[in-house]
């Protein structure tokens, strides 16, 4: 369970709160109008950013003062954080050891991570040299090794068509059924949120909200969201 307890961020006019609760194991979206605070949420969860007052805690273990390398918490930008000079193979295996050091079990594991989102024998091409998608099974390649409890995502689809988008959604949540992940996705399109979570946060007026069934949410936004959508 990931908990909000009386979150408060303050940056120069930008204020933002969160008081809520994530269940282990859920799949949740965040959405809201732009530069409402989504990103700011996920950056409270994986220590990028301190909150001026509150609590993160992740399974009643209190994590607001650790730094991002401790925590058991898994990032992932829409660029994919790829490194240009590393190969597919090489990439993933940072999810391992950052010195790349790898027992032959790990490289192992590697490539068969690779095969199970689809990029068997692409071990050692280099990202210029992949697709958008891809890219984002490199990415979701290295989440899956990983195995952290929470991961995060910060709208990584976006410059994706429809199908290649919903072809990474689907993967996606198999890796989060599969390492039983906790999952806070960052989206603008509410297509997405649908297809993905069941439950969503609304972040608007400097409230991130506790996470609501997505469908009803969507169905009949409130003002704030409503504007947003069109």
């Amino acid at each position: 369970m990931l908990e909000f307890d009386g979150i408060h961020v303050t940056r120069g006019s930008f204020t933002l709160s969160a008081d809520l609760t994530v269940p282990k194991g859920a799949r949740v979206a965040v959405i809201g109008p732009s530069g409402s605070g989504k990103s700011t949420l996920l950056s409270l969860v994986g220590g990028f950013l301190a909150p001026d007052r509150g609590r993160i805690r992740l399974g009643g273990q209190d994590i607001t003062a650790l730094p991002p390398g401790q925590r058991p918490v898994s990032m992932l930008f829409q660029d994919q954080n790829l490194f240009p000079h590393l190969t597919v193979a090489q990439n993933v295996g940072l999810g391992l050891r950052p010195d790349l050091r790898l027992s032959d079990p790990q490289r192992a594991r590697v490539t068969q991570v690779l095969a199970e989102v689809g990029l068997d024998g692409m071990e050692t091409r280099r990202p210029a040299n992949l697709s958008g998608g891809q890219q984002s099974r490199v990415a979701l390649a290295r989440v899956l090794l990983r195995a952290r409890p929470v991961l995060l995502l910060d709208e990584p689809f976006a410059a994706l068509g429809p199908a290649l988008k919903g072809d990474m959604l689907a993967l996606l949540a198999r890796i989060a059924e599969q390492t039983d992940a906790t999952v806070l996705m960052v989206t603008h399109d509410p297509d997405d949120a649908r297809s993905f979570a069941p439950r969503t946060i609304l972040v608007d007026g400097g409230v991130a909200h506790p996470p609501v069934p997505t469908g009803p949410l969507l169905d009949n936004p409130p003002p704030g969201l409503r504007a947003y959508l069109g």
